[in-house]
């Protein structure tokens, strides 16, 4: 799926990322808990969280995610974005909980990268 796919779906408002929105991805996360990210998650490409902290940021450019969703209409500072930008990492907001946005992305074929190798 398509980084632009993700955004369509969820009604998100992209916030930095323009190049990085035909980037496939094929995997996702959900968590407000950066320890249990980088405990857990291992080839993920996009991470849901409601969590509004420069620590998501760089999360998610140490485990290699291209895409950071904000849910719940939570929106990041401009020094977030901006690291964001400098680690090439597409950040977007949604007004969905990160439940809604979790299923709705599961549904249209999204999952855990371990699934993802079953299929």
């Amino acid at each position: 799926m398509k980084i632009r796919e993700i955004g369509e779906l969820l009604d998100a408002k992209l916030l930095t990322g323009e190049d990085g929105l035909d980037n496939e991805v094929s995997s996702a996360c959900c968590s407000d808990m950066m320890s249990d990210v980088l405990a857990y998650v291992k080839d993920q490409g996009v991470l849901i969280t409601g969590l509004i902290n420069p620590q998501v940021i760089r999360t998610a450019n140490m485990m290699d995610m291209v895409c950071i969703v904000f849910a719940r209409g939570k929106a990041p500072t401009e020094e977030m974005i901006d690291l964001a930008a400098e680690c090439g990492i597409t950040v977007m907001c949604t007004k969905k909980r990160a439940f809604e946005a979790s299923g709705i992305l599961y549904c249209a074929g999204l999952s855990r990268k371990s699934e993802a190798k079953d299929a």
